[in-house]
């Protein structure tokens, strides 16, 4: 596996792979590596010639009460994973590399699904997760391009993103990976105490409640959408989370509607101070 930290670098290790006409297929990632990673990594593998990871904490997704400054860095550990995952490159810029020195000035907007979800309560994070995937984008220019399920919110944004600004990639969501539990891994599950992570894997319990109560209603036309949603909250309340959505959604994101006959069910959740996101997606029989 070959490291650049440069952006120059990369493109010059990358321009033998143009020249052949191969494949890249790219997994951006903010390191800390777990399970769900290496699937995408391994995905990739199987799709492309060559497979680009990048590391980057990207600084303009957090907010200013988040966890930037204490985001675990485990660059090293990283690198070995990836390189028995069959990594080809790994990209590990510094924040001057993607930035630059100079204010910027130009930001990336997916309007109204930015500002949706968990965009109410985190202002500004998908703007700072749209920019930076779009220099990514510009820097690798990969053929495909990987994400987790788990940011199901995330992953819609970066398809429109994709389609609305011409790139010529695509851009392909990869299943959550769960703990045997059902607790999607993610890396911030890292900040959960012992007590805590017992706790967690009543998020997934309660969309699979939810996803049954839709199953067993769709067989009389009547769902109640927003009343199963108020149920499952009220669930996770009494367990100790504080939650702050659980929504039905259309597969676009739109208000869910009975003749869709697909929907998604997303939950996000703070236990104790690490906030949790999980979604499961629900297909009648006929859909």
């Amino acid at each position: 596996m070959r490291t650049e930290t440069t952006i120059q670098g990369l493109h010059a290790a990358l321009s033998p792979v143009r020249a052949s006409r191969k494949s890249i297929g790219f997994v951006a990632t903010m390191g800390n590596l777990h399970e769900g990673h290496l699937k995408l990594v391994q995905e990739a593998s199987q799709l492309c010639d060559v497979v680009v990871v990048s590391i980057f904490v990207n600084p303009t997704q957090f907010g200013p009460n988040e966890d930037f400054a204490n985001y675990p860095r485990t660059f090293e550990a990283d690198s070995n994973l990836l390189a028995e995952a069959n990594c080809d490159i790994l990209f590990a810029p510094s924040t001057e590399q993607i930035y630059g020195e100079q204010p910027q000035k130009t930001t990336v907007q997916v309007n109204s699904l930015a500002d949706d979800l968990c965009g109410q309560t985190r202002p500004g994070h998908f703007t700072g997760v749209a920019t930076v995937v779009t220099k990514l984008f510009n820097i690798v220019q990969p053929t495909v391009a990987l994400f987790g399920e788990k940011d199901y919110q995330q992953l819609a944004i970066i398809r429109h993103l994709a389609n609305d600004l011409c790139f010529d990639v695509d851009v392909i969501g990869v299943p959550t990976v769960r703990a045997e539990n059902g607790l999607a891994l993610s890396s911030r599950n890292g900040y959960l105490s012992e007590e805590e992570l017992i706790l967690a894997p009543a998020i997934y319990t309660t969309l699979q409640t939810i996803q049954a109560h839709i199953l067993e209603a769709s067989e009389s036309g009547k769902i109640d959408f927003d009343g199963f949603a108020a149920e499952g909250r009220k669930v996770l309340e009494n367990q100790q989370f504080a939650v702050d959505y659980v929504e039905i959604r259309n597969p676009d994101l739109t208000p869910a509607q009975v003749d869709q006959g697909k929907w998604v069910i997303l939950v996000a959740a703070k236990l104790g101070k690490t906030r949790l996101i999980d979604n499961l997606t629900v297909t009648l029989p006929s859909a």
